[in-house]
């Protein structure tokens, strides 16, 4: 953990989350089950891009929020749970992104491609009676950037469907930050953009998610999210946006 905290280039954010989550007293976590339960299927994602003449991605993938024993997969966030930890466990985890794009189109003539992030890090899950809280800090391979974030999420039944509000902040670092929307001067020369190099960013995050049962183990599930990006982002001359909403669609099946 230690190694993991210096690659993180730990600041007062990242060592308060981790402090809290020692100070968790100790709870009766979920037993581990040793078989699936939880929700796989397949999912239609979109997500637009703020970047000037990158395309919306829209794309089928698997879908699922579901624990196999000690291993875990939610939506785009995959790992293993470790020790007891408050609600929850201490986990190992990867963030699946799609945030990095090519620079193919002619607004972008001279600019590089972005390599898709690729967090890895530690976190918990917190399942708790007041809701869900998770926390995460992820050291990302392809910028040697880190995502911090803390979320939560309340569950709220309305006849056959159910609704999760979900409410966060990310905090990017400037590395990371700069891996995707930062402009080199070699870049500048080339593209005729202004050279930018963006400080850390953070950003809120408000989201709703929803699901209905469709007969037996079957349920539509849908998810929106909306980020407000911050100066360090909305700055960048590859942006051309002040927010950013994300959204699926899935069909999955519930296993128990």
């Amino acid at each position: 953990m230690a190694l993991l905290l210096r690659r993180l280039h730990a600041r007062p954010l990242l060592c308060g989350a981790v402090l809290a989550l020692h100070l968790l007293g100790a709870h009766a976590q979920a037993p581990l089950a040793d078989r699936l339960t939880g929700d796989v299927g397949g999912a239609a994602y979109i997500t637009p891009s703020p970047v000037r003449g990158v395309s919306d991605t829209a794309i089928a993938l698997p879908y699922a929020y579901a624990d196999w024993g000690r291993f875990f997969a939610r939506v785009d966030t995959l790992g293993v749970k470790t020790l007891p930890l408050g609600y929850g466990y201490l986990e190992l985890a990867a963030r699946i992104s799609f945030e990095g794009y090519r620079a193919d189109a002619a607004s972008l003539r001279g600019i590089s491609d972005r390599r898709n992030p690729l967090p890895i890090g530690i976190g918990t899950y917190q399942e708790t009676p007041l809701g869900g809280f998770f926390l995460n800090a992820f050291y990302d391979t392809a910028s040697r950037g880190a995502l911090l974030e803390a979320s939560y999420a309340a569950e709220l039944p309305a006849g056959r469907w159910t609704f999760y509000p979900q409410i966060g902040v990310e905090r990017r670092s400037a590395r990371y930050v700069s891996h995707l929307y930062g402009v080199t001067s070699a870049e500048s020369a080339a593209s005729g953009y202004a050279a930018y190099a963006p400080g850390a960013s953070t950003t809120p995050v408000l989201g709703l998610a929803a699901e209905v049962p469709l007969g037996g183990p079957w349920l539509l599930s849908l998810q929106w999210r909306r980020k407000w990006f911050d100066a360090a982002v909305r700055n960048s001359p590859l942006v051309n946006s002040r927010m950013q909403d994300t959204g699926l669609i899935a069909l999955a099946y519930r296993f128990k």
